[in-house]
C-alpha cells in the first residue's frame, strides 16, 4: 500500500456526475423508493460527491440550493461539485452578460458559504480548441468566477502544451483529467495536478456513439468499465491525491446506473476494502460488484 494512503485517503471523494435519472429507478434505487426517502440522501449514504449536471442547463435557485444542503446535512463530508451554465462554455457567438454571472453565483455563493462547494467545473466541448479567441474566452471566465475552486475540462489535444498548465497553475485553476474515446486530436489520460484540487472525469469508451450526431446523452454514455480498465485511474487518483489538498472522482457513464457501478468499484479499490452499496444496484449488477461492495 502506497506510504500516502494514510494521509490522503480521505482526501480522496468518489461519486457519479448526475443522480436524477429515469433509468436508475429500479437498477440504482429501490423501484418504488420507499415514502420519504430523497434520492439525494440516498445517494449522500454511499458516495462522497455528486457532480450537478443541471446546472449547465439553467442556474440554480438559492431555494434549490438550500434542499440540496438540508437533504445531505446528515453526510457533513458529502460536496457537490456544479458543472457551469452552457451559456459560458457552450454557447460563445455572443459575451455575456453581468446578470448572467450574478445568477450563476447564486447557487455557488451558497454552497460556498455551506462549505459544501468542491469544484466549479468548467466544461468545454472538443470544438473548443487552443486559438487566440478561445484563450481569451477562457481568461474572462476565470476572471469572472475567480472566488471559486474553478476546474477546466478540455478535450482537444491543442491544449496539452506546458504553457497551458502553467497558466492554469499560476491561476490556481485545476485540471480535469479525463477518460473518453480517443479519435484524432482528442485529448489523453493524465494526472496532472494545476491547484490544490485534483479532478478526474470518467466518460466511459462508447466510440460508436460518442460523435455520432442522432446518438442521444442515454446511448453516448452507455459503457461499462470493466475493473481491469479502470486500475490506471486509481492510481492517477492515488498519485494525484499526493499533491492536492483534495481529489474528485466522477464517473460519467450513467446509463442505467453504471457510473455507480464504477464509481463503487473504485471507491473499494482505492479503500482497499468492501463498501456500503445499494441492494438494488448489487441486485443488477451482482456479477459486477460482488467482489468491492456489501450490500446495506
Amino acid at each position: 500500500m502506497p506510504a500516502h494512503r494514510s494521509n490522503n485517503a480521505d482526501s480522496i471523494r468518489v461519486g457519479t456526475a448526475g443522480w436524477s435519472y429515469a433509468d436508475w429507478n429500479g437498477t440504482l434505487y429501490p423501484k418504488p423508493m420507499p415514502r420519504g426517502v430523497d434520492r439525494l440522501a440516498y445517494l449522500a449514504e454511499y458516495f462522497d460527491v455528486v457532480e450537478v449536471n443541471s446546472t449547465f442547463y439553467r442556474p440554480a435557485t438559492k431555494a434549490v440550493v438550500e434542499g440540496w444542503i438540508s437533504k445531505t446535512e446528515d453526510a457533513p463530508d458529502f460536496r457537490f461539485t456544479i458543472k457551469l451554465w452552457k451559456r459560458f462554455t457552450h454557447e460563445r457567438d455572443e459575451a455575456w452578460t453581468k446578470g448572467d454571472e450574478r445568477e450563476v453565483c447564486v447557487a455557488l455563493d451558497r454552497l460556498q458559504q455551506a462549505g459544501k462547494l468542491g469544484a466549479v467545473l468548467v466544461q468545454f466541448p472538443w470544438s473548443f480548441k487552443r486559438t487566440e479567441e478561445d484563450r481569451a474566452w477562457l481568461a474572462d471566465i476565470v476572471s469572472a468566477f475567480s472566488q471559486y475552486p474553478l476546474v477546466v475540462e478540455i478535450r482537444h489535444e491543442s491544449w496539452n502544451v506546458p504553457e497551458f498548465y502553467e497558466s492554469l497553475a499560476e491561476g490556481g485553476i485545476g485540471f480535469v483529467n479525463i477518460d473518453q474515446p480517443l479519435f484524432k486530436k482528442s485529448i489523453k489520460p493524465s494526472a496532472k495536478v494545476t491547484s490544490a484540487v485534483g479532478y478526474i472525469r470518467v466518460h466511459g469508451r462508447n466510440y460508436k456513439e460518442w460523435f455520432r450526431k442522432e446518438a442521444n446523452v442515454q446511448e453516448r454514455y452507455d459503457y461499462l468499465y470493466t475493473p481491469e480498465q479502470l486500475k490506471p485511474w486509481v492510481q492517477r487518483a492515488e498519485s494525484i491525491a499526493e499533491q492536492a489538498k483534495e481529489t474528485y472522482v466522477i464517473t460519467n457513464n450513467h446509463s442505467l446506473g453504471k457510473a455507480g457501478v464504477n464509481a463503487l468499484q473504485m471507491k473499494s479499490m482505492l479503500a482497499h476494502k468492501k463498501v456500503s452499496a445499494p441492494l438494488t444496484l448489487v441486485s443488477t449488477y451482482s456479477g459486477e460488484l460482488g467482489g468491492f461492495v456489501q450490500a446495506s
